[in-house]
């Protein structure tokens, strides 16, 4: 699978900005930039990212303090699940636990290796697009329960009817024409009733039908899913060699 998408890169130092702008920019993605954590925040509204890369030591707010926002404040609940990749030029242990905790995908010391930095970069995005199929698969599980829900509805909703109708037949049968008019308005009654819920049933069935269909069109076969998984998980133990040295 190709990963591509927008990506957001955080950094007060214009020529770290400038880097990863030209170098992930030839490599296909979609790249904006911000200077401090004010701006990132402001950014992230405005280009909705798929990646951020976001500088820890920043001026007016810390790349600590942005990330706690974004996972944290109900302004920014759309943004909340935007994967962030962390840089610093400290190497704390503390710190990359807090991070990590408050839901950062990766931490990466400075100065950094591009190359590490791009397969992080690529394993973080394959990871999301993971993640984002199997809530497809949860969705469309959903919809099939409905599905079934709305079925068993149906049933248990016409049994009666139908069980009415059975027996004033049978009166009608043991006891002569008399009751004839009794059934004749059981079966108007009664056959309205069965007719409406099938009405309804029709279009359920028809609108979750659509729904799966549309959930379907985007989605892996569970093959391709634990295929990419399992690549995903053999590009994690691997860390690139070699490369452009940056970061400051």
């Amino acid at each position: 699978m190709k990963l591509k998408g927008r990506i957001l890169i955080v950094d007060d130092e214009p020529i770290n900005l400038e880097f990863f702008d030209v170098m992930l920019t030839n490599l296909g993605f979609e790249i904006a930039k911000a200077s401090d954590g004010v701006q990132a925040l402001q950014m992230v509204v405005q280009t909705n990212p798929d990646l951020i890369l976001l500088d820890n030591l920043m001026p007016r707010l810390t790349g600590w303090e942005v990330a706690k926002r974004l996972k944290q404040d109900k302004q920014y609940q759309p943004y909340s699940q935007t994967p962030i990749i962390m840089f610093s030029a400290m190497d704390e242990v503390q710190d990359k636990i807090e991070g990590l905790e408050l839901g950062v995908d990766d931490y990466i010391t400075k100065p950094f290796n591009f190359s590490e930095v791009l397969a992080r970069i690529r394993a973080v995005l394959r990871n999301r697009e993971l993640a984002r199929q199997v809530a497809r698969r949860e969705q469309r599980l959903a919809v099939v329960e409905s599905l079934n829900r709305s079925l068993v509805f149906f049933t248990q909703h016409i049994r009666k009817p139908i069980s009415e109708l059975m027996a004033a037949a049978e009166k009608v049968n043991s006891s002569g024409a008399s009751v004839a008019g009794r059934l004749a308005a059981a079966v108007k009654s009664q056959g309205a009733e069965i007719l409406a819920t099938l009405e309804g049933l029709e279009e359920e069935i028809g609108e979750l039908q659509a729904k799966g269909d549309r959930l379907k069109r985007g989605d892996w076969s569970l093959e391709e899913l634990e295929r990419k998984l399992k690549k995903h998980l053999r590009d994690w133990s691997k860390r690139p060699g070699g490369g452009q040295e940056a970061g400051g």
